[in-house]
C-alpha cells in the first residue's frame, strides 16, 4: 500500500512551541487556516511510496545526512507568497547553508514522483485569503532567533488526523563526502 511521506528539517522545541502560539494568535483573529495545526517545520520534499520501499528511502536518507555538517539557521523575517502562505524566512546566509541540503536530499532519494520544496521557510498559515494575510502581516511583524539544524526527519502522514508525524531522526554526521569532479583523461 502506498503512504504519504515527507522529509523535512525541524528547529527545536522552544521555535515549534512559538509558532504553535503564533497559529493560535492568527485563528483567534481569523478562525481555522491550513496548516494551523502542523508542527512548524522546513519541507524538504514529499512523496508517496509503497511502504515496503520505505526502508531503502532510510537508508539513502541516513547516507546523505552522514556528509551533512551542522549550522546555525537564523529565522529574521516574516514573508508570504501570492498562494497565500505566510511564513516565517531565513536570512540569506541561511538560505544559502539551506538549499544545498534540501537539494542535495531531494536528488538523494532518486523518486519520479517528488513533490520539492526549494524556498526554506517555516509556514505560519496556508492558502489565506488577501484579507487574511494581511491580517497575518499586522499581527507579526518581528522575529530574530536561530536554530542549530543537525538533522533531517521523515514524516508520514496520517490520513484521519490530516497532519505528518515523524517516523524517523537522521543526524548529520559531519563528513563532507570530496565532490566529484569530471575530468579529461588527455
Amino acid at each position: 500500500m502506498e503512504k504519504h511521506y515527507s522529509v523535512a528539517i525541524y528547529p527545536p522545541q522552544n521555535i515549534i512551541d512559538s509558532v504553535k502560539t503564533m497559529k493560535e494568535q492568527l485563528a483567534a483573529k481569523i478562525g481555522w487556516f491550513n496548516s494551523k495545526n502542523s508542527v512548524a517545520h522546513i519541507t524538504i520534499c514529499e512523496f508517496k511510496i509503497a511502504e515496503k520501499e520505505l526502508e531503502k528511502i532510510k537508508l539513502k536518507l541516513l547516507k546523505i545526512c552522514d556528509s551533512f555538517s551542522s549550522f546555525q539557521v537564523h529565522l529574521d523575517h516574516f514573508s508570504s507568497y501570492e498562494n497565500g502562505a505566510f511564513f516565517i524566512a531565513p536570512n540569506e546566509d541561511s538560505k544559502i547553508n539551506l538549499k544545498p541540503i534540501m537539494k542535495k536530499t531531494q536528488e538523494s532519494l532518486q523518486l519520479s514522483n517528488l513533490k520539492k520544496s526549494n524556498d526554506p521557510h517555516i509556514s505560519i498559515g496556508r492558502r489565506l485569503s488577501p484579507e487574511n494575510l494581511e491580517i497575518a502581516s499586522k499581527l507579526f511583524t518581528v522575529i530574530n532567533t536561530d536554530f542549530l539544524c543537525n538533522s533531517i526527519v521523515l514524516r508520514e502522514f496520517d490520513p484521519i488526523k490530516k497532519q505528518f508525524f515523524v517516523i524517523d531522526h537522521f543526524q548529520f554526521g559531519n563528513n563532507p563526502q570530496p565532490e566529484l569532479i569530471q575530468g579529461s583523461l588527455f
